[in-house]
């Protein structure tokens, strides 16, 4: 009787019952545990967090872990060849964050940081994804001032580091301008199915062994477009996504 009172309640704390019974360690950005996130108080990565805000005008989205895991995905991808690149920038928080945690300027590398500044472009959403509202939704950012859209600003962000690049435009269009061969990063966060499987799809060729790449809303609510038509681009590569808890997803070249 004892043992099976054991597997009930084994069932029932992995289906989360822990969760609301002890509390939560961590609670931003749609995920919630008990586990450790002793990361949080770490000095390098409070440095780096700060950093990203800083980027952001001092406003705080509360991603801790979203962070943590691209300053973990950018410092890994530090083992391979090439450059970092980051389609999809806005204010550059999180790029931001990775320069001051790797610190930037003695990296032999470039960090190529490529957006509209004008807001998602509006007429890349198809049919399926006008009809979930994500243009609307998109649409609504741009008048509420949600998309940062001052070049010089960003710039200036950036200028501490002579090897970040600006590059304004529109993905898929700008990509072959960009002085690329090799990647070591890939950054995809444009919130749009068909710019984020163009990218993926130009940089594969150019990703060098070990390469990483980080999609910033594959499994988050809301993109479930999104994620699906990653994950068709992926197996047309012969790749496959890992579906984090924080909505992210990684590929491993």
């Amino acid at each position: 009787m004892r043992r099976a009172k054991d597997f009930v309640l084994k069932q029932i704390y992995r289906a989360g019952f822990d969760v609301f019974r002890i509390g939560t360690r961590y609670a931003q950005d749609g995920l919630a545990t008990i586990h450790n996130d002793g990361f949080r108080s770490r000095p390098e990565f409070r440095a780096a967090y700060r950093r990203g805000l800083t980027a952001g005008g001092g406003v705080d989205p509360g991603f801790e872990w979203r962070v943590h895991l691209a300053l973990w995905a950018a410092r890994t991808s530090l083992r391979a060849t090439g450059d970092f690149v980051e389609c999809g920038v806005n204010a550059g928080f999180i790029s931001s964050a990775i320069m001051q945690a790797l610190r930037w300027n003695e990296q032999d590398r470039r960090y190529f940081l490529v957006d509209t500044w004008e807001g998602p472009p509006l007429g890349q959403y198809n049919a399926q994804e006008i009809a979930r509202g994500r243009r609307a939704q998109a649409a609504a950012g741009v008048a509420a001032g949600a998309y940062h859209t001052d070049l010089d600003r960003v710039r200036a962000n950036f200028a501490e580091w002579p090897n970040a690049i600006v590059v304004p435009g529109r993905v898929p269009d700008i990509l072959p301008s960009l002085p690329v061969t090799e990647v070591a990063f890939l950054h995809l966060d444009m919130n749009i199915a068909l710019p984020e499987r163009a990218a993926l799809e130009f940089f594969w060729p150019r990703l060098s062994p070990g390469a990483m790449v980080l999609l910033d809303d594959y499994a988050y609510r809301g993109h479930e477009l999104q994620g699906a038509a990653m994950d068709r681009a992926a197996q047309a590569l012969g790749a496959e996504i890992v579906s984090l808890p924080t909505g992210q997803g990684l590929i491993v070249r």
